[in-house]
């Protein structure tokens, strides 16, 4: 894969006479998309499906990239997808679709209730990894944390007395989030009876650790979130960010208020909340019916 890149490198300095600077731009964004797969080794480009791309995009929207950040990288990837093609490296090329301007726009795609409930029940042992992991998603869809949020997260951010979590969001900035009796439950389960099992530096606060005793990383999250949505038979592609996608678009559906949604999420802007507005249009509907003198 390295001599792939280099060779791509190569071309963009000999051939098309770009900078050093942006010659070493691309560069990074490259190792960057290889080492979104399993530990940073892909057997093949022509292995690479469209939809793995979308996630590693998304995945560093989530990260906090900034959309013109974002956007470079899929310039980076389309234009080394496009010259291996060129160099008949490359059996179909599954970036050549794909419209940077538009793809953030759109939202992963949000479960439904009955969805998040079998995601929720998949982690259904008893031993150490999955009533870790049943408290981990059971956090995430109860608060609609950030997949790096919730990584970050430390035992002294839980408040179970008062029913909330503090954490610390884009920008620095710290917010505090309640959370419901299962996700209480569950996250205490996980701390008295099996926290210590992970345990391998008593002076590692990490709220939730891996088999090997490390805090979690953004990826690891995301390969465990997806595991279980394909155990629990759902079709759609799951992400961290479409369990908080359907914690906003639920809080909508049932009534919440737009403004406490926007601090939940951390949300700087009302606009970036108002997306959600757009995908409840069963809500948009009801509310029309019931309160519109001519509905």
């Amino acid at each position: 894969m390295n001599i792939l890149i280099d060779q791509f490198l190569d071309y963009l300095s000999l051939e098309l006479g770009l900078s050093g600077n942006t010659r070493e731009a691309y560069k990074n964004d490259l190792v960057s998309f290889c080492s979104f797969f399993d530990d940073g080794k892909l057997s093949s480009f022509n292995d690479v499906t469209r939809q793995q791309v979308l996630d590693y995009l998304i995945s560093e929207k989530e990260r906090g990239l900034s959309v013109n950040s974002i956007s470079r990288r899929l310039v980076a990837i389309k234009m080394f997808f496009r010259y291996m093609q060129r160099e008949n490296l490359l059996g179909k090329n599954v970036t050549d679709v794909m419209d940077s301007p538009k793809l953030w726009r759109v939202l992963p795609g949000v479960l439904s209730a009955a969805e998040v409930d079998r995601l929720l029940a998949a982690p259904t042992g008893n031993d150490r990894i999955s009533v870790r992991d049943k408290a981990m998603l059971e956090l995430m869809y109860s608060t609609g944390l950030r997949v790096s949020e919730v990584a970050e997260l430390q035992l002294k951010d839980l408040h179970f007395d008062e029913g909330y979590v503090r954490c610390l969001g884009k920008g620095m900035k710290e917010r505090v989030i309640p959370f419901g009796r299962r996700a209480s439950d569950s996250l205490q389960r996980y701390i008295v009876e099996f926290r210590d099992k992970f345990v391998k530096d008593e002076y590692d606060s990490s709220l939730f650790l891996t088999y090997r005793g490390r805090k979690f990383s953004r990826k690891g999250i995301w390969k465990c979130i997806k595991s279980y949505a394909l155990s629990a038979g759902i079709s759609k592609n799951v992400s961290p960010h479409t369990l908080r996608h359907s914690f906003a678009s639920h809080l909508l559906a049932n009534g919440a208020p737009l403004r406490v949604i926007q601090e939940m999420l951390g949300h700087s802007d009302i606009s970036t909340t108002q997306v959600y507005t757009h995908v409840d249009q069963g809500r948009l509907r009801s509310v029309h019916s019931d309160f519109h003198p001519r509905a």
